[in-house]
């Protein structure tokens, strides 16, 4: 017999977590206005959004959540490709930190963190409708947190 997890996009029940950097906030808003919508179209019974200074700040506020019962949570932030080897750490650093967190407790963390090279790629990436990563986010945080139910976890 085979058994097919599949994680369904219903949030009936989850308490989702969003945790925002306020570093590039006109365009971490519009990621956390796709990503509330998309809670409130999936129906997620309880949504919690914190907001921290940057990205780099992001994983221990995640893990925070994930310590007060978040189901999942999405992290959404924005990093501009400057002149220095700063963007490839903090993209790096905060990335990695977000996977630490998701796999040391089990709990779904969906990054929405853009990395991008300038400012009109994170207008793309943050617009209204289905192409706001803040949206893709929910999703994959959802069905996530929904498959390890199924799993009976």
């Amino acid at each position: 017999m085979t058994r097919v997890i599949e994680g369904a996009l219903g949030g009936e029940g989850l308490h989702i977590g969003i945790a925002v950097a306020s570093w590039n906030q006109a365009i971490t808003d519009r990621l956390l206005e796709g990503a509330l919508a998309r809670c409130q179209e999936l129906e997620v019974t309880q949504v919690t959004v914190a907001r921290v200074p940057g990205a780099l700040e992001l994983p221990v506020i995640v893990k925070a959540m994930v310590d007060a019962g978040c189901a999942a949570v999405v992290a959404i932030g924005t990093v501009i490709k400057g002149e220095t080897d700063h963007y490839e750490i903090v993209v790096r650093e905060s990335s990695a930190g977000l996977g630490r967190v998701a796999t040391d407790t089990g709990v779904p963390v969906a990054n929405a963190i853009l990395a991008v090279h300038d400012v009109t790629q994170a207008m793309d990436r943050s617009g209204q409708g289905l192409a706001n990563k803040g949206r893709e986010a929910v999703d994959a945080a959802v069905a996530t947190a929904n498959a390890i139910a199924e799993l009976g976890r």
